[in-house]
């Protein structure tokens, strides 16, 4: 009797990776678009308003955190690939802001 291991992927079957959900369609990455490019407009909208003042700078912070969650978790797969991925990326970005930071201290910027 042979002995075969039942974890081993036929040589038909294809290897997917044990996380790995479903990847979006074109449709969905068209959707995703026009949902940047809205945001974009709005953005240059809000540039252009004349009661924005005090409220520009955390408005345009808000959509460019929507805009860069969007493209990390569709257009980068971190939404469908393992969290593997998406925790190296955290880290990495977790240890850029903090070395920001760090030169902001160093240059006294927050100093008042």
């Amino acid at each position: 009797m042979a002995d075969t291991h039942v974890d081993e992927p036929r040589a038909d079957e294809p290897i997917v990776a044990p996380h790995a959900g479903r990847h979006p369609g074109p449709k969905e990455y068209i959707r995703i678009a026009i949902i940047l490019a809205a945001i974009t407009a709005a953005e240059v909208a809000v540039y252009y308003l004349e009661g924005a003042g005090d409220y520009l700078i955390p408005i345009l912070f808000f959509f460019s955190f929507v805009k860069f969650s969007l493209v990390v978790l569709w257009f980068m797969h971190l939404k469908f690939d393992s969290r593997t991925y998406a925790r190296f990326f955290v880290m990495g970005l977790a240890g850029a802001i903090t070395l920001f930071l760090i030169v902001l201290l160093i240059f006294q910027v927050f100093a008042g």
